[in-house]
């Protein structure tokens, strides 16, 4: 028996010619329903006290901008940014739709949010995630685009079940 999915449902191998990040979207079932895949992830990755993934209440937070990632009709994946203070944000529940991983649109949504905390002023950006396998991916992702190691920050405490990394950012006229 073939493991290869469906032709229907795998991403295309050519890089992905357009996305576009569209604010909001937290109503749509699709933007739901990735982020119930999300939430559902982290819990069986972590502990419950060690899991701080943002619900569609948190990602609706004054202090929150989200925004649901597509490639003309198909939801690709979603991100989000919380405003720590005037200079320092942290990515939330960043998540690309499974059949869409290897596609660039990790990449693509890392960008996203770089250029924009940079263009708001900040100067420091930064991320909890967790430390089990499954995380691998998204640490070499993080990796790529700058961020190392560094101790909690904000709210957060020590835990062997996070990673925390920030990078910073270029002053906006810099970007």
């Amino acid at each position: 028996m073939s493991d290869l999915k469906p032709a229907a449902s795998r991403a295309p191998r050519n890089p992905i010619p357009c996305l576009q990040f569209q604010p909001g979207g937290l109503t749509h079932p699709d933007v739901l329903a990735l982020l119930r895949t999300h939430l559902l992830a982290a819990t069986e990755h972590s502990p419950a006290d060690s899991i701080h993934a943002l619900d569609s209440g948190g990602l609706q937070a004054p202090d929150t901008q989200f925004w649901s990632v597509w490639s003309q009709q198909t939801l690709v994946g979603m991100c989000a940014l919380k405003s720590l203070d005037a200079q320092h944000a942290e990515i939330k529940s960043m998540r690309t739709v499974d059949h869409w991983r290897r596609c660039g649109v990790g990449d693509a949504m890392m960008q996203h949010l770089l250029i924009t905390a940079a263009a708001a002023g900040c100067q420091r950006l930064s991320l909890e995630t967790g430390t089990a396998p499954a995380y691998a991916a998204a640490h070499r992702l993080y990796a790529r685009h700058g961020f190392v190691p560094c101790p909690p920050f904000a709210a957060y405490q020590p835990d062997p079940h996070s990673c925390y990394m920030t990078r910073r950012l270029p002053a906006a006229d810099d970007a």
